[in-house]
């Protein structure tokens, strides 16, 4: 059984560890200590000069909710749009509605502008109001992938309702479930222990880095107060190969 393992990266640096671990694709976005936001062309570029690896951009114009005005709908259709033309294999998308259900009508621009792009609706499906549902929503516009952590702040909490999801798209043959949230090898081979039939996984495999800075004035936050800015985080290698290690043992 063929299964997948997605690196989500928000740097040239993490990208190369998530290819030498062994991903097979890419999740690209920037801001990952923030939850992810749309990552920058020019970085898309930065990546395709160095690889093939197929790349899908999350679009999320900014933090917080996922009720979108029509002003940041129409700067995520032109933002994939130009992500397209610089390399993109494919969009993460997701929109609600004020009452939590997955909003058709504004995702209706997002797919438009990407075509024949592979599309994975995001974690948005977490906290909806109702996730199956929302799933046979996005099934019925046809988006090809849902990450999910089964609505829980991580996999292992959701694994209930991730063995739903995949049974669900076992009976209605609809999008694949892209187990995220907390994912690592040792929890990949937990979760194929009870659920066999999961095919693929989300992760970033982060590791803190002490800044290389020697003079540090502690008192002048440059963004959230209490936010670490003399460590970066970025992908391991070594934690993609294990985790990619898990799942060809298991295919």
């Amino acid at each position: 059984m063929a299964r997948l393992l997605e690196v989500c990266v928000d740097s040239l640096a993490s990208a190369r560890a998530a290819i030498a671990g062994g991903a097979d694709r890419l999740e690209l976005c920037s801001a990952l200590a923030l939850g992810g936001l749309t990552p920058y062309t020019q970085l898309l570029r930065q990546i395709r000069r160095e690889s093939g690896i197929p790349i899908r951009c999350l679009m999320r114009p900014r933090a917080g909710d996922f009720l979108y005005s029509p002003e940041e709908i129409d700067l995520m259709a032109r933002q994939i749009e130009e992500l397209k033309s610089a390399g993109a294999d494919g969009f993460v998308i997701g929109c609600l509605t004020p009452d939590g259900k997955l909003d058709m009508d504004a995702l209706k621009p997002l797919i438009t502008a990407a075509g024949n792009s592979g599309l994975t609706l995001h974690r948005c499906i977490d906290v909806s109001r109702d996730p199956v549902k929302t799933y046979l929503d996005a099934a019925a516009v046809g988006i090809d992938t849902v990450l999910t952590s089964g609505a829980a702040a991580n996999c292992i909490a959701g694994i209930e309702a991730i063995g739903t999801l995949l049974q669900l798209r076992h009976e209605v043959g609809g999008p694949e479930i892209l187990i995220g949230a907390g994912v690592k090898a040792s929890v990949i081979a937990s979760i194929l222990n009870k659920h066999p039939e999961a095919t693929a996984f989300h992760m970033s495999g982060k590791i803190e880095l002490e800044s290389g800075m020697l003079f540090r004035r502690n008192d002048v936050p440059m963004g959230i107060p209490g936010l670490d800015e003399w460590h970066i985080q970025q992908t391991c290698a070594n934690a993609i190969r294990d985790a990619k290690a898990v799942l060809e043992a298991n295919s």
